[in-house]
């Protein structure tokens, strides 16, 4: 007879844990160490490089002009900002070549803001692929993010030929290079940050566009934000505070990469401020979302 110490039906809760011991099973879903992680998310770049890919393809695929939207969407945007900002409110008064200096703005913005965005959904819309599959979960907002620098590397050539046929070519638009480099780790890190808050709070969803929206205006796309705040008379301090925001030194590595006239008002410390940037976030947002790697999926 068994006693109450020496559980054995079917129900038992002991049950399983034993079956699992005798047979050498382990639970699917654990965390794998953080080593183990990157080295599962490494042998699966192929699948990251795959998927970005036939997202690039879908989100073009029922439009008449296909990928041609990936050039007139960029395009689109500046006009209505050039429109609104640099003709009705004259923002571009006192800057040489506005054109230049918006577009790069806008695409540098426009790059961390739909990283975000879609970053944000990446595993809620692939609920589906999460419960069928074992694979490491931050394939997904990396693939997002490696969608958006597809995007970006079309913006990117626009500015080019916009920049080449206004000002010349010049040997500084390689600083582009490692500009754009530490701008995909910050954004790797803060897409990953999004996706797993993303994931357990659906309202935020509802609150980025109001968070993007805000970033925007303070992020100096429409003006320069040394020379508005020299005509403001504002405090050294302020210009200070405001080159800390991440967004503004990455436009501001790039309009002085490209634009002779930016070097007179660029901001201080901008290269500093964009490599400490890039590495926290991308340090902190790795770990923020493998410490939730176990959790996704439920529910």
């Amino acid at each position: 007879m068994p006693t109450a110490a020496e559980p054995t039906g079917v129900d038992s809760p002991a049950q399983p844990a034993a079956l699992a011991e005798r047979y050498g099973l382990s639970k699917s879903s654990i965390r794998p160490s953080l080593s183990t992680y990157l080295s599962e998310l490494w042998s699966r770049r192929q699948f990251v490089l795959s998927y970005a890919t036939a997202r690039t393809y879908a989100m073009y695929a029922g439009a008449r002009l296909g990928s041609v939207w990936q050039v007139l969407t960029p395009l689109l945007n500046a006009a209505v900002y050039y429109l609104a900002f640099g003709v009705l409110l004259g923002t571009r008064n006192g800057i040489d070549n506005y054109v230049a200096f918006l577009l790069s703005g806008i695409f540098v913005f426009t790059f961390t803001q739909r990283c975000m965005t879609e970053g944000s959904r990446s595993l809620a819309l692939n609920l589906s692929l999460i419960r069928t599959l074992h694979f490491p979960r931050a394939t997904l907002p990396l693939a997002y993010v490696l969608n958006e620098l597809n995007q970006m590397m079309v913006s990117m050539a626009i500015l080019f030929a916009v920049v080449g046929f206004t000002d010349g070519p010049a040997w500084r638009w390689f600083l582009v290079v490692p500009a754009m480099l530490l701008q995909v780790m910050f954004n790797i890190g803060i897409t990953l940050v999004f996706a797993r808050i993303g994931t357990f709070v659906s309202d935020i969803s509802q609150l980025l566009p109001f968070i993007t929206r805000t970033w925007l205006y303070a992020s100096g796309i429409f003006f320069s934000l040394p020379y508005k705040l020299s005509q403001l008379h504002a405090p050294g301090w302020v210009v200070q505070v405001l080159a800390f925001n991440p967004i503004s030194a990455y436009i501001d590595i790039i309009r002085r990469s490209l634009l002779q006239e930016h070097q007179k008002n660029q901001l201080p410390h901008a290269w500093t401020i964009a490599i400490v940037w890039s590495f926290l976030m991308l340090a902190v947002g790795f770990v923020y979302f493998w410490r939730a790697e176990d959790r996704y999926g439920r529910g």
